[in-house]
């Protein structure tokens, strides 16, 4: 059994007692959460689809951790003007486990 859920603007196909990391969501570590933007639950072969999100459909999960990805460097450089600009970047996610697919 799986499911696709759309968290942080983007979307996931998810089994129960699977770790994924999303965009950071405001909840401490520890903490159960409901996702209820379920887009599509597959069993076997029933599949149901929503239009656009299946009604009374949630994906249940546990906070693991929270973290910051690698760094991303951004350097913009233009040749002969004397100019060379250097950016870093660090994207927070939150991982979470699966625990229950409802709906």
């Amino acid at each position: 059994m799986y499911a696709v859920i759309k968290t942080g603007g983007k979307q996931y196909k998810v089994e129960q007692g699977q770790k994924l990391r999303v965009e950071k969501i405001n909840a401490e570590s520890g903490a159960s959460v409901e996702l209820d933007k379920v887009l599509m639950i597959a069993d076997g072969d029933n599949v149901t689809i929503g239009a656009p999100y299946i009604d009374g459909g949630k994906v249940t999960a546990t906070i693991t951790e929270h973290g910051r990805g690698k760094k991303i460097r951004i350097i913009k450089f233009r040749r002969r003007k004397h100019h060379k600009k250097t950016q870093g970047h660090r994207q927070a996610y939150t991982e979470l486990e699966i625990t229950g697919i409802a709906g």
